[in-house]
């Protein structure tokens, strides 16, 4: 695949990408301090494009001028807006805001005689694409999440969303569960902060399950002050000492205390749970990302413009 000017360096913000969706699904971790050479080299790739189209002028100028107002001014801040509604991760918005700024219209690159990509968007705007790309590939992991519970006989609400996995697997999953002890929630327990509570407790989800009534117990700490040899609680009415664990481990993810608890009970309980995954949203980003540079605008192949 051959590049030339700009795109050069957007295609190294390509690999870029595919490295960090690869760590992110494998690890749900990205490195923070990434983003500030990928928004670089963007930023780099902005300013050298936008000199070359202004010298250009005309129609080519305005049109330009005005995807790239489109990405800055549309595209980009929605990663912030998606991440504040909690529909994205921190991740992800970032990754939004980059694509933004270093991708606002059409890249050109050569692969043998066949430019790419080979369909594009009536409005020309990249980022726009890329976006609507990692929707729509996001889209096709419920639906497989559905056949694959259909093809098992679990038809159910959340057929879509998560599947059943036995215990001893949670402890090398990402994800949240489905399940408290009154039914299914979107509210579980995150697998994380599950990790996080059997480190704080020194114990394994093996133990939890096989001595839960001694994990239910509030933990035992010494008091803090000279006294008489007591030792205290943190409190009788704090089951599994949840109030602890959040106020020690700074939430957790946002784990509220009854989420915990119910996480804990559902754990040690049962032998089989229902767990959502958790995709990151940078994963099918990515994919949409490459799916643009070669096919293009998938909402364009999949409903195509009437000719006029």
């Amino acid at each position: 695949m051959i590049a030339i000017g700009p795109d050069v360096l957007r295609l190294a913000i390509v690999i870029a990408f595919v490295a960090l969706a690869i760590r992110d699904w494998r690890t749900r971790r990205i490195p923070r301090w990434v983003w500030v050479p990928i928004l670089l080299v963007g930023v780099i790739a902005l300013v050298w494009d936008t000199t070359v189209h202004r010298t250009l002028g005309g129609v080519t100028w305005q049109l330009y001028a005005t995807r790239v107002a489109m990405s800055l001014g549309v595209v980009a801040p929605l990663g912030y807006v998606f991440y504040r509604l909690q529909a994205f991760g921190r991740a992800d918005a970032k990754a939004l805001v980059a694509i933004g700024v270093a991708f606002p219209t059409y890249p050109i690159l050569h692969l043998g005689g066949t430019e790419l990509p080979v369909v594009t968007a009536p409005l020309g705007v990249f980022s726009l694409t890329v976006l609507t790309n990692g929707v729509l590939v996001g889209l096709a992991y419920p639906l497989a999440l559905l056949a694959l519970n259909l093809r098992h006989g679990r038809l159910s609400a959340w057929s879509a969303f998560g599947r059943p996995v036995h215990w001893s697997t949670l402890s090398r999953r990402h994800g949240r569960l489905l399940e408290h002890p009154a039914g299914f929630t979107r509210a579980g327990l995150d697998l994380d902060a599950l990790r996080m509570y059997c480190e704080w407790r020194a114990c394994s989800v093996a133990d939890l399950r096989s001595h839960p009534d001694r994990f239910r117990v509030p933990p035992i700490h010494p008091t803090p002050t000279l006294g008489d040899g007591r030792v205290v609680t943190d409190g009788g009415d704090d089951p599994w000492g949840a109030r602890a664990f959040l106020a020690d481990a700074d939430g957790a993810y946002g784990t509220r205390p009854e989420a915990l608890r119910g996480g804990l009970e559902v754990v040690a309980t049962r032998e089989h749970i229902w767990v959502s995954p958790g995709i990151p949203f940078l994963v099918p980003l990515v994919v949409g990302l490459l799916v643009g540079l070669v096919i293009g605008d998938l909402f364009t192949v999949v409903l195509p413009m009437p000719a006029p």
